[in-house]
């Protein structure tokens, strides 16, 4: 794993966002499950529920992709990337309007788009050979 990219940071951001998911739930007792605002994680973050086990899911997806292998590490960043470069433009259109059913706020959409630009450069950029060499006869 240390010698592919795409399985360490499938890895590392896994294990952050499955801890930001749990944490995220310490701040949001008595927040509507799809609320347009939650409580605030580390007092920047908005979250709710929904938003929390996004998280989660997000999470266990990194996670299983980076132990998994690089073929899987990198399919699983790119789609992560893409998604949250989607959800870090859009967001910003849809903060204030009752579709921000994850309570995004201007901190989140940020965040979002640098997971995204770190997710989809390692998943478009590393582990290139490892991917296209020949199998050993």
């Amino acid at each position: 794993m240390k010698n592919s990219p795409n399985r360490l940071v499938g890895v590392i951001f896994g294990a952050v966002y499955l801890l930001v998911g749990i944490l995220g739930f310490t701040v949001t007792s008595g927040v509507d499950f799809i609320a347009t605002e939650g409580g605030l994680l580390l007092g920047l973050f908005e979250v709710n529920p929904l938003h929390n086990v996004a998280h989660l899911l997000i999470g266990a997806a990194l996670l299983i992709g980076g132990l998994a292998g690089v073929r899987a590490a990198k399919a699983v960043n790119g789609v992560v990337g893409a998604a949250y470069l989607l959800l870090g433009v859009v967001g910003f259109f849809i903060a204030d309007t009752g579709a921000n059913i994850l309570a995004l706020n201007t901190a989140d959409h940020i965040l979002h788009l640098g997971s995204a630009l770190i997710l989809l450069g390692v998943s478009i950029g590393a582990d290139k050979a490892r991917l296209t060499a020949s199998p050993a006869v």
